[in-house]
């Protein structure tokens, strides 16, 4: 049995920013290379993935990520994780579909969150629903998005709604109050659409779905669970059951039936957690690292469910994460120190309103300024000021 490996947080945040290659050491230069997109990245607000992107490359990220033309990295958008939408790599798309696919009715209607409770009342809010859903998708795909041809024609979220809606029992599509109808649950269909063999579009708006190419069909059971599991240790451990179960968004105890082997015990600051064994020396050796960024909101080093490790402080915390509209957060030295927030002044100059937690020493600010300059290339302007504000 391995012993356990004892540190404290600072030695776990330390690790995390050099296993998301945020300081730069892993001399990935390329989008495709980057080990955050073993677990995907989420796409949460305007150029989000990009700013993700780019705080861990040495040159801005391409414009058209994935628009299907970087041969070479081959990168799309699709829902996965808790059914938000991630960008991946083409390639893993499929291996990704069958992770996240549910074990078991209970593991089903747990990654149904809160609509759970209404399919239930139908008595569909188990596997058969993923799968009747999935199927139908599927359908959709091949009768109105594929022209035969080697073509596609893109459908808004909207239309496929709808097609979906036609094609699966009325205990699937429950009665939408805001809507003023029936249509199928949109948690269902989020969870089901890359099942079904859908990505999205990397277009701003309306919401537009396309098909795959050469899709399997829907996964009968669930596959790699276990792979998936010890990615989201690697990059956001040492972490617990329960943490990787809210990343995936499922019960701890469903997870619990998947959960890898070859993984170790750590104790960070006392607490239970676990890291693949083959991480254990990069934890042990892990250093702090004096870089300044600029992280947007939601980017992977946020994702982890230990927001108390992360930011101790309840109040910075509050300031973090909130229920609508979150900030980006400012990583100074090792430590999430501060919030910011950009607003266009023009066509030529991003304005940015940076909120540390505390004091920061003048090389700390021209390094913010550096970053600066770099989300407004990455936002398309040619200018960056900053301003400071109070947390």
């Amino acid at each position: 049995m391995e012993t356990a490996v004892e540190v404290d947080r600072a030695q776990v945040l330390a690790y995390r920013i050099a296993a998301q290659g945020l300081d730069h050491a892993s001399g990935s230069a390329r989008v495709g290379q980057l080990a955050v997109l073993d677990l995907g990245v989420q796409d949460s607000s305007a150029d989000s993935v990009k700013l993700a992107l780019a705080a861990r490359l040495p040159d801005l990220p391409p414009d058209d990520l994935a628009a299907g033309d970087d041969v070479d990295d081959g990168l799309s958008l699709a829902w996965t994780h808790r059914g938000a939408p991630h960008l991946h790599r083409t390639a893993d798309l499929p291996s990704m579909a069958a992770a996240n696919w549910p074990r078991n009715d209970a593991d089903a209607a747990a990654r149904l969150g809160w609509q759970r409770a209404r399919l239930a009342e139908a008595g569909v809010a188990g596997r058969d629903a993923f799968d009747e859903s999935a199927a139908a998708v599927h359908d959709v795909v091949a009768e109105q998005m594929l022209d035969g041809n080697g073509g596609y024609t893109a459908m808004t979220k909207g239309a496929v709604s709808t097609a979906v809606t036609a094609k699966v029992s009325p205990g699937l599509s429950p009665y939408c109050r805001p809507c003023g109808c029936h249509h199928i649950s949109e948690q269902l269909l989020r969870l089901t659409a890359l099942p079904g063999g859908v990505r999205l579009e990397p277009v701003p708006a309306p919401l537009l779905l396309a098909p795959l190419p050469d899709w399997p069909w829907p996964p009968a059971e669930p596959a790699g669970t276990d792979t998936l599991i010890s990615t989201y240790l690697r990059l956001l451990g040492p972490a617990t059951p329960a943490d990787a179960a809210g990343f995936l968004g499922t019960s701890r105890g469903e997870l619990t039936a998947s959960w890898p082997e070859g993984v170790v015990e750590v104790r960070v600051d006392g607490r239970k957690t676990w890291l693949p064994v083959d991480s254990a020396d990069a934890l042990r050796d892990a250093e702090p690292s004096r870089v300044v960024r600029l992280l947007p909101p939601s980017d992977p080093l946020l994702q982890g469910r230990d927001r108390d490790l992360l930011v101790p402080d309840r109040a910075h915390q509050k300031a973090l994460w909130r229920a609508l509209q979150s900030p980006g957060a400012l990583l100074v030295n090792g430590e999430i120190t501060g919030t910011w927030r950009a607003k266009l002044a023009g066509k030529r100059r991003l304005d940015l309103e940076v909120r540390p937690f505390s004091s920061l020493a003048p090389a700390d600010r021209a390094k913010i300024d550096e970053q600066a300059q770099r989300v407004a290339a990455v936002r398309g302007v040619a200018e960056a000021g900053v301003r400071y504000g109070h947390a």
